[in-house]
């Protein structure tokens, strides 16, 4: 769960320094990060219970860094981590931080994970990065900005204008989904669009937010995976509510769309999923 910061706690936010410090994390943890992928000497632990959930070294280390340049710089800040957990704040800010998110693709040598960094407040994402450091690829979006930041330099972030879900490209990091309703959902969207892809973690939502796809559609996500992508896509002009069209940045099952009107499209279908 996300730390509930107080309602207006953060009063006017000094944006340069925010942005400031949310760039430092991000080249924090692609320094922790980059020696340990691709290396046949990686530390991998299974965290999880039943189904495969890997944690690295890297991970460790990335969130490490990330929250020393935290407590140096926004040391009243709330933060939720995904390997630390939470940390409390006073000023009615928290930055919520997945080191690694897409492990299983980082084990397998794939550059479709990402450092998710957010800055929330009690209303939800503000600001987003979405980071890849193999690729050197920063995704922003917030405080007025919208940008991939690259190898090709600083380009704007814009997301599709795509009408018909019949034409819409729809990426998903696992086939299967979450339970069989919500795979039900999913596949009732996914058996009306022009293309379907998988195994693309955050790197979806860049994806999304750059103008090349048009949906996301994943359920079980945590804050920490959700957040960040939350942020640059609404600045690039897209839309990401849960499968009820409500808030999701607490996680839980997520559509993110380029536009109202694929959105709609694929929420009609996802709205008769049962509750859990």
């Amino acid at each position: 769960m996300m730390p509930d910061p107080q309602p207006g706690a953060a009063g006017e936010l000094p944006a340069p320094d925010l942005i400031s410090c949310a760039h430092a994390m991000a080249d924090a943890a692609r320094a922790a990060i980059l020696p340990h992928f691709r290396n046949p000497a990686l530390l991998t632990e299974d965290k999880g219970v039943g189904r495969f959930d890997p944690v690295t070294e890297a991970d460790r280390a990335a969130e490490t860094a990330m929250r020393a340049i935290l407590a140096e710089r926004r040391p009243q800040d709330a933060i939720l981590g995904e390997e630390q957990g939470t940390t409390a704040g006073t000023s009615g800010l928290t930055w919520v931080l997945d080191p690694i998110d897409g492990t299983r693709a980082f084990m397998s040598g794939t550059p479709t994970w990402g450092v998710l960094i957010a800055l929330c407040d009690a209303r939800g994402p503000l600001y987003g990065l979405i980071d890849q450091p193999h690729i050197g690829e920063r995704f922003e979006g917030g405080f007025g900005r919208a940008q991939l930041m690259g190898p090709r330099g600083s380009l704007p972030l814009c997301t599709r204008a795509t009408a018909a879900l019949a034409d819409a490209i729809l990426f998903s990091t696992f086939p299967e989904v979450g339970t069989p309703p919500e795979r039900a959902g999913f596949e009732a969207v996914r058996d009306r669009v022009k293309l379907t892809r998988y195994g693309m973690d955050c790197y979806a939502y860049a994806l999304l937010a750059a103008g090349q796809i048009d949906l996301v559609i994943e359920a079980g996500l945590a804050a920490y995976d959700i957040c960040a992508p939350i942020a640059v896509i609404k600045a690039a002009g897209g839309i990401v509510t849960d499968w009820q069209g409500g808030p999701v940045h607490a996680g839980g099952r997520a559509l993110a769309a380029a536009n109202p009107s694929v959105h709609a499209a694929a929420l009609a279908l996802l709205k008769s999923v049962p509750d859990a």
